[in-house]
């Protein structure tokens, strides 16, 4: 959950969809005030070095995965990846819930990022059902790990939608005025 620039304003009766975007018209992620709290706010920071930590997390769990799978070795290996991997994910859950409360003033479903929430708790259900079938001794190895490569997709569409909006708003800054009268 890592975000970022300066807000257009919006026309009366002008459609504001949740992904902060106006039918028609592209909407900034960020009005100057959300771009200054989220400058100065130390979650902005923990964001960045969890993001990078979880993905690191996530290829190695996936090889393990992928071998369990393929070969039937490393189950264990697997299964504790996979619970560091949902650990790390509750962490960064709950830091980007409360950076969005920050600079938005909402733990969750922000307009700017309202879509990417919305599959951020696809993938939470997808970690947590992994984890109740593990520590519940339900259903067999494979399904088990089916339902957490099923978690990593969600994971992979989830990171591509946080990478674009991190895209957008380097470029919304790149753009901003006080970008070029600096």
């Amino acid at each position: 959950m890592t975000r970022t620039d300066q807000a257009s304003p919006v026309e009366p009766g002008t459609k504001v969809t949740g992904a902060g975007h106006e039918r028609g018209k592209s909407r900034a992620l960020y009005t100057a005030d959300e771009r200054q709290r989220r400058d100065e706010t130390i979650w902005t920071i923990v964001q960045g070095v969890l993001a990078p930590l979880q993905f690191l997390v996530f290829i190695v769990s996936l090889g393990l995965v992928l071998r369990t799978l393929t070969t039937g070795e490393g189950a264990f290996a697997a299964d504790v990846s996979i619970v560091i991997k949902t650990l790390v994910l509750y962490t960064i859950m709950i830091t980007g819930s409360i950076w969005e409360k920050v600079v938005f003033g909402k733990w969750l479903f922000a307009p700017a990022f309202f879509w990417e929430d919305v599959f951020s708790m696809l993938v939470l259900a997808l970690h947590s059902l992994y984890l109740v079938l593990l520590f519940g001794e339900i259903g067999t190895l494979e399904q088990r790990m089916l339902i957490a490569l099923a978690g990593y997709s969600a994971y992979v569409i989830n990171a591509g939608q946080f990478l674009w909006k991190l895209r957008m708003a380097r470029l919304e800054g790149a753009r901003s005025p006080e970008a070029v009268a600096a």
